[in-house]
Parts: structure tokens; C-alpha cells; sequence
């Protein structure tokens, strides 16, 4: 990496990951940078392709699982954070918090991300992975995107171009597309109300997930009419631990980082609860969290 032509970037050497992904991995970078505007990040990638530097768009750290002991590059869109409303169209960028945008669009009486209160996403990486909760996802309040193209030209994509499906998308299956900023259609209804579907949804998570403990949110989608986590509990396996991953005490669809976790402890137990639900019920579990190599 040539420091000449990032002198003018937010960037940082030789960084751990580990307060950056949610099961709190103790992985490498050389290079963490964060760009301040599209036109930063459109020059940043020109310059990567043409010197041939591998990197990889890192959002919040959430439903992803860092392979590499040190990766090249890593692009933080943290800065990129916009969000414009307008009636009832939402503009977001990428890096906004999906935290913050639903909080933000409660405060403006309008619902439809109600779901998103407790994904401690960002906007880009979940409208990529359609991320979603209570029966409600990105999907259904997305109006247009807007993307970098592996040619790298910026390009609006309608919602009917992006293939939404439970938890993928478009996006997830082709990389090269870097979604720069989402524009969601949504509903209004009184603040209280939406406050008051939040709140009971808050509730919920305290009560059924391991909030207090790093993780990357569910391990596996759930397989059609059933839910992974009561397949794996139904089979004893809450507690199993392999290194310093556990399959979480509280729900059997989370792994928990207990102290030091690798990634091949992670990917470990992953394959071991696979093979078992496999071998009892016959069902394939299907990986939600993305593996980053």
C-alpha cells in the first residue's frame, strides 16, 4: 500500500479486528481505512484493483466470521452515514447505524424498521443480507438502492433487481456490487406506538438472547416450519463447547465467545451441530453468518 495516496484517508496500521466483529476474534489488518465520502471510496477501490490488494467491506461486525489471521485491507464505511428523510422516504447510507436509522424514523412517526431496533448492523451489510427479525426483513421497505458496479460506476438498482429471498440477496451473492446507500418506502403511525412495538421487541431479546455475551446474532436460518435453535436445544446441545465457543445456554441458534474463541473453534462447532441435526432429524442447517476470507 503506497501511504502517499492515503495520506489524505482516515486509515490505521497494523489494527486487531477484535473490537470490529461481534464474536470478538483477535484478527489482523495492515491496512483499516474509512473513507469519508462516495468519491473517496470510489478512488480507494480504483487504486486496490489496479495495484491487485485484496480487501474486504467490513460493516458492523455483526452475522460475519473473520477466517484470515490478517487480512490485507479492510474498509470501514463508518463515515458514510447519512440519513435524509423526505415524507415518507428514507435515504440512508451505508455506514449509518441500522440501530440509530430505526431509531430516528420512530422519532418521525414512521414504521416499517421497527424490527431492525436491535440488529447492531449497518444499512449496506443488512439490505445485502436482507437482515430481518419477528417475521419482518430489509426486503419489504426497501424501495432503491444504490450500488458501485464491478466497474466500479455508481448505479440505482430497483428493489425487483435484487432478488430478496430469506436472509440473501443480489448483493450477497455477488460481491463485486457495493451498496453505497438504501432508500426504504415506509408507513407512518403515531411515535408511541412504534416505541411501543420496540420496546416489547427490546424485551423479548433481553429475555431469549445471550445480549451480554460476543456473538455474531443467529448461527443458522431457520429451515422451512421449524427453527433451528429447537432443534439443536431438543438435542442437548446447549452448552456444548468446543475451545472457547459455546453453543449459548440461553438460545441453542447463537455461539458465544467464552473466553479467547478462534475461528477454527467457531467453524468447529458449527460442523459438529450440522452433523448432529443432520444425523437426528435429517434437516441440512444452512450457515446465516458469512465466513470473511
Amino acid at each position: 500500500m503506497n501511504e502517499n495516496f492515503i495520506k489524505d484517508y482516515e486509515y490505521y496500521k497494523n489494527v486487531s479486528l477484535k473490537k470490529y466483529n461481534t464474536y470478538r476474534l483477535d484478527i489482523k489488518c495492515d491496512y483499516l481505512i474509512y473513507p469519508n465520502s462516495i468519491t473517496k471510496l470510489v478512488n480507494l477501490l480504483i487504486y486496490l484493483k489496479n495495484n491487485k490488494i485484496k480487501y474486504f467491506i467490513l460493516g458492523g461486525g455483526s452475522n460475519v466470521i473473520l477466517a484470515k489471521p490478517c487480512f490485507e485491507v479492510v474498509i470501514k464505511l463508518d463515515r458514510l452515514n447519512k440519513i435524509n428523510i423526505k415524507d415518507n422516504i428514507v435515504t440512508a447510507q451505508a455506514g449509518a447505524s441500522l440501530i440509530s436509522l430505526s431509531n430516528i424514523c420512530m422519532k418521525n412517526n414512521l414504521s416499517g424498521l421497527a424490527f431492525a431496533g436491535g440488529i447492531p448492523g449497518q444499512v449496506g451489510a443488512s439490505t445485502a443480507v436482507n437482515a430481518g427479525a419477528y417475521k419482518e426483513d430489509m426486503a419489504s421497505i426497501i424501495k432503491e438502492i444504490k450500488v458501485i458496479t464491478p466497474d466500479l460506476e455508481i448505479k440505482t438498482m430497483d428493489k425487483d433487481e435484487l432478488d430478496f429471498s430469506y436472509r440473501t440477496s443480489f448483493l450477497k451473492y455477488n460481491k463485486d456490487y457495493i451498496c453505497i446507500e438504501t432508500t426504504f418506502k415506509l408507513e407512518y403511525l403515531e411515535k408511541e406506538k412504534i416505541k411501543e412495538i420496540m420496546d416489547d421487541r427490546k424485551k423479548r431479546r433481553v429475555m431469549s438472547q445471550p445480549l451480554t455475551m460476543p456473538s455474531a446474532g443467529s448461527v443458522f436460518r431457520n429451515p422451512e416450519g421449524m427453527f433451528a435453535g429447537k432443534l439443536i436445544e431438543d438435542i442437548g446441545l446447549k452448552g456444548y463447547t468446543i475451545g472457547g465457543a459455546q453453543i449459548s445456554e440461553k438460545h441453542a441458534n447463537f455461539i458465544v465467545n467464552i473466553g479467547n474463541a478462534t475461528y477454527d473453534d467457531i467453524i468447529s462447532l458449527i460442523n459438529f451441530v450440522k452433523e448432529e441435526v443432520k444425523q437426528v432429524y435429517d434437516v441440512d442447517l444452512v450457515l446465516e453468518q458469512e465466513i470473511i476470507r
